[in-house]
């Protein structure tokens, strides 16, 4: 079995791939200052429970927090006895990463790339809510084209609560109305339908200026909060990371086996 590994900024993301389908998924809050052995407790404990922990016999990660990822290839070396293939934009992804410095592109950007290539053909837009809101736009071609960055709407709704001292923390969700008519609700409705706006006004901005009517495909762990009050979202992947990690996997071992035959 597979075991695919996302690494990012506020959660770990794990997937078990049995070949033929997923077996399970967890989403783990990343913890910068834990240990190998801390985060093997966890994740070992999961893998138990599911009944997986002896049939893993491959490992693939993505990571966009380096620490973190020399502990889940120690993690993986000592306790599964396996070394994680470790993507980057020089791994056969099967997507050419066409922007002025391909090394500089976050691995897991190349990652939703080759999934919704493989999934939904071109062009894409791939929309990630996590600790960033990011774009991705993949050509027909199977090629990245590029990127646009956002701050994450929790890391917004942080920054403003910090810096304004009659705002308090406010529930992730939607007010009756758009115009607030209180603090939580006016709060809520500029956290929600501002991001909204955001992603309609980038999505058409994108659109316009590279002549493309794209499929557009949501994906991380705020994703739900906003997809329900938007029509240009086509669809939501909540594991497409681990997807394209798996695709990837395959895509390399059978290039593996062509070339030793």
């Amino acid at each position: 079995m597979l075991l695919t590994i996302d690494i990012g900024n506020t959660n770990v993301t794990v997937g078990v791939w049995d070949g033929a389908a997923w077996r399970t998924h967890w989403r783990l809050r990343t913890v910068h200052d834990q240990t190998v052995d801390e985060y093997w407790v966890h994740l070992g404990t999961l893998l138990r429970e599911a009944g997986v922990r002896d049939a893993i016999n491959a490992v693939i990660l993505t990571s966009v927090v380096p620490p973190l990822t020399r502990a889940f290839v120690g993690m993986c070396a000592h306790y599964l006895q396996l070394t994680p293939l470790r993507v980057d934009h020089t791994t056969d992804s099967g997507v050419a990463v066409v922007t002025d410095n391909p090394a500089e592109v976050g691995a897991d950007r190349i990652v939703n790339a080759a999934a919704v290539s493989h999934l939904y053909g071109g062009p894409c837009i791939v929309i990630d809510m996590g600790t960033a809101t990011t774009f991705d736009v993949v050509s027909a071609d199977a090629e990245l084209l590029g990127v646009v960055i956002a701050p994450g709407l929790r890391l917004s709704a942080d920054a403003l609560i910090s810096r304004a001292a009659q705002l308090s923390e406010v529930a992730f969700e939607a007010p009756p109305t758009v115009l607030g008519r209180n603090t939580i609700h006016a709060v809520q409705s500029g956290l929600i339908y501002g991001y909204v706006s955001l992603v309609e006004g980038v999505i058409e901005r994108l659109s316009a200026e590279l002549d493309m009517q794209p499929t557009v495909i949501g994906t991380g762990g705020l994703i739900s909060l906003i997809a329900e009050y938007t029509d240009c979202i086509h669809a939501v992947e909540p594991w497409l990371t681990l997807i394209g990690l798996r695709l990837i996997h395959e895509r390399v071992n059978n290039q593996k086996t062509i070339s030793s035959t």
